[in-house]
């Protein structure tokens, strides 16, 4: 009977692990950073689309996603990044910023 509960125990414990290491590698987990979306007007084409995505890159601890058709730029990060260095690097490129969502 005690090993019944044992193996219970650990199977709840291997589930709690597994809930937070795909938190984790989804990156909504505290200890990553997070997500951002950049909401991003004047882009027309392809050629905007990198654009944005460059600038938004060099930005050290920033992985961006752009798409043209939602007018967006998805911005994960691995550290806090305020919102004011996202637009300024975004109205650097040459567009202009909406908004910017958690």
């Amino acid at each position: 009977m005690a090993d019944i509960i044992v193996v219970l125990i650990v199977i709840v414990l291997l589930g709690f692990a597994l809930r937070g290491a795909i938190r984790h590698f989804k990156g909504d987990s505290p200890c990553c950073g997070g997500k951002k979306t950049v909401h991003i007007e004047g882009m027309t084409c392809e050629h905007c689309v990198q654009s944005v995505k460059k600038a938004l890159n060099e930005i050290e601890g920033v992985s961006a996603r752009v798409d043209l058709q939602k007018k967006e730029a998805v911005v994960s990060y691995d550290r806090e990044i305020e919102n004011d260095v996202l637009k300024k690097t975004v109205e650097k490129a040459g567009f202009q910023v909406v908004s910017i969502t958690e």
